[in-house]
């Protein structure tokens, strides 16, 4: 898979994400945050208005420190296919 066709998977996955009306599991949640996070290159501190939910973010984030940014892209794409695989 190229940069340009990882990048169109990544984004596709990402709308199917903020598209989906249903909740999903918090584990999954903080899984696909950083993922994110890490495939965007954004460090912002998470900003929740709960301390707690903070510290799962960070930790999150911190679990996945060694990957690159094109790993977390193909992990996140992996992990919202096999949710929505698995959903129907």
């Amino acid at each position: 898979m190229t940069a340009e066709e990882l990048h169109i998977a990544f984004t596709e996955a990402v709308a199917r994400v903020n598209e989906h009306q249903e909740p999903f599991p918090a584990d999954f949640l903080l899984r696909l945050y950083a993922y994110y996070k890490k495939a965007t290159n954004n460090y912002s501190r998470p900003s929740s208005k709960k301390q707690i939910i903070n510290a799962f973010k960070t930790n999150a984030l911190f679990q996945i420190q060694d990957i690159t940014e094109d790993e977390a892209k193909k992990t996140y794409i992996e992990l919202v296919n096999n949710y929505f695989l698995y959903k129907k």
